[in-house]
């Protein structure tokens, strides 16, 4: 969860902070973390960015509340001349998309300043995956002369002063020297060319997802005009990431100015706050729900979280990164409803409940590791196309119409493995993991034509196979389990360090130390033995 710290001056010239409301506060899904006369602090789930900037936020609230029930409109003019971004082709393989606007007559004072560099951070950490999926650029206008041009450089053709330094960099000098440069530098890491904005007048804006120019990337109370781009590799994030961002400058009162996008012959217009449509069913929400509500309830609900309601469809706010289902629309409901307003309900089970043995022996499994000094993870089900290439798999199950970059299941534990090792590379050293977790696999012999299956991985960085073999022969033991080790080859591993798991006579698992090129394509910095064995062999 992100914590966002709100002026409860500013909080307040909106809603009175009192005992009630910062039950609704609660109630509303977002926890308050602190308050005092000076400041109040909450916790924002991660799928509502919407909520991380003050005016975002009491625009839901003040909604929630029934202050300014229903569907906020906002006007937005179309491009004028010279409002164009022309995206390069080179960029098609390092950072290709980009979606922008212009917002002109705001009126900045520090609390609003502080606002956007916190939600931009917030943004990036939670949205943006630590700008690797969003990068936001924020920049006065009257500093920049339009049109824009977004294009790939050399880094020793990339010479500016970067936000905060006294003296020009090439790209290069800025990743090794840059306080910004070396956090995020392996965003960059092994790429020929990296990208920058650049002006009509052939200045350099910025180069994202690193660092903005001095001269022309930084906001201040004489600022009135600004240039906002959001850059990454998929459109519709950065889309909905700019709608985040666009609102809440006209909420500030700032007036909302199209761009035109040229890639190549192909032209987009940003940003576009189009409500999106879906359908709802009343069966099935009361169904989720346990209500029983009619119409004129439902449609009083969705105006207390924002949407507009004309039967079947709920009108979607073009901010909103978070509703993907009917399901997330009844979980709006569920919100506006109240949780303390459902009737609390016994079951009619007359049985005494007891636990799985099945998970009686995973939860032993968990201890006899965590007890060896391992720490368990839980990653997700979905990964991405990159994740499976870096992983040298190709024949895995896609989902169909994903909205976002996580559009296949996964086929195994070690691809999911490598990647929370991959996002933890500057944690401290020995890591020891496990999960315990479900794949899938394609298989026509089953209705669905997708089979699952439980397996068990084991991780040690560093680590090497003889390591790896002690922990996997104690499990065995402790488990009562015969198993044998067989050499064996497998994609990822090193030929002569790997071995197949075989139980009973079966090949069960693999074992092994990962191959150099694997670790260089997740950019580990450590030496790894891993394993994988599916579950059900290990627990007979």
């Amino acid at each position: 969860m992100a914590l966002v710290k709100f002026s409860r001056k500013e909080f307040e010239k909106f809603v009175k902070i009192d005992k009630k409301i910062e039950e609704k506060i609660a109630m509303f899904g977002t926890p308050i973390e602190s308050i005092d006369e000076n400041e109040i602090a909450l916790e924002i789930f991660p799928n509502r960015p919407d909520l991380l900037s003050l005016h975002g936020y009491l625009r839901a609230f003040l909604a929630f509340i029934g202050k300014k029930p229903g569907f906020r409109e906002y006007k937005i003019n179309k491009p004028e001349a010279k409002y164009e971004v022309f995206v390069d082709r080179s960029l098609k393989n390092i950072r290709p998309y980009t979606a922008c606007a212009i917002v002109k007559n705001l009126r900045f004072d520090d609390e609003k300043i502080k606002e956007v560099i916190d939600i931009q951070e917030k943004i990036h950490a939670t949205l943006g995956r630590n700008r690797k999926k969003v990068a936001i650029g924020i920049y006065p206008l009257e500093k920049i002369t339009l049109p824009i041009r977004f294009e790939a450089r050399k880094p020793q053709d990339i010479k500016f002063v970067p936000l905060e330094a006294n003296e020009e960099m090439t790209g290069n000098e800025i990743l090794q020297k840059h306080p910004t440069g070396k956090e995020y530098g392996y965003l960059l890491k092994d790429m020929k060319k990296f990208p920058v904005f650049v002006d009509a007048a052939r200045e350099i804006l910025s180069m994202p997802p690193i660092i903005n120019s001095h001269k022309t990337g930084k906001i201040t109370e004489e600022t009135r005009d600004i240039f906002i781009e959001c850059s990454g590799f998929d459109f519709n994030v950065l889309k909905k990431t700019l709608n985040i961002l666009v609102t809440m400058f006209s909420d500030m009162g700032g007036e909302i100015f199209q761009m035109k996008i040229h890639y190549g012959l192909h032209k987009e217009i940003t940003p576009d706050l189009t409500p999106e449509k879906l359908k709802i069913n009343f069966g099935n929400i009361n169904k989720l729900l346990g209500l029983e509500l009619n119409e004129k309830e439902v449609k009083k609900l969705l105006e207390r979280m924002g949407y507009n309601y004309n039967n079947p469809y709920v009108f979607v706010p073009a901010w909103r990164a978070d509703i993907l289902h009917e399901v997330d629309i009844a979980e709006d409901i569920a919100i506006a409803y109240g949780y303390d307003n459902f009737d609390v309900e016994v079951p009619e089970i007359a049985t005494i409940g007891a636990i799985d043995e099945k998970e009686s022996k995973k939860e032993k499994i968990a201890e006899i590791l965590t007890g060896l000094g391992f720490l368990e993870i839980s990653s997700y089900h979905l990964l991405t196309k990159e994740d499976l290439k870096r992983c040298n798999y190709k024949d895995a199950v896609e989902v169909e119409k994903s909205k976002t970059d996580y559009k296949v299941l996964r086929p195994n534990l070690i691809c999911s493995m490598l990647n929370v090792l991959a996002n933890n590379v500057d944690s401290e050293y020995p890591q020891k993991l496990f999960e315990i977790g479900v794949i899938f696999e394609k298989n026509l012999k089953e209705e669905t034509g997708i089979e699952e299956k439980e397996k068990l991985c084991i991780a040690i960085a560093p680590g090497n196979f003889t390591e790896l073999k002690q922990v996997l022969v104690y499990l065995a033991k402790m488990l009562d389990v015969t198993i044998e080790l067989e050499e064996d080859k497998a994609p990822n591993f090193i030929e002569g360090r790997t071995a197949k798991i075989l139980i009973g006579g079966k090949n069960v698992g693999i074992m092994g130390e990962v191959h150099p090129s694997t670790i260089k394509s997740w950019h580990l910095k450590m030496p790894l033995a891993l394993l994988e064995i599916e579950l059900k062999n290990l627990i007979k």
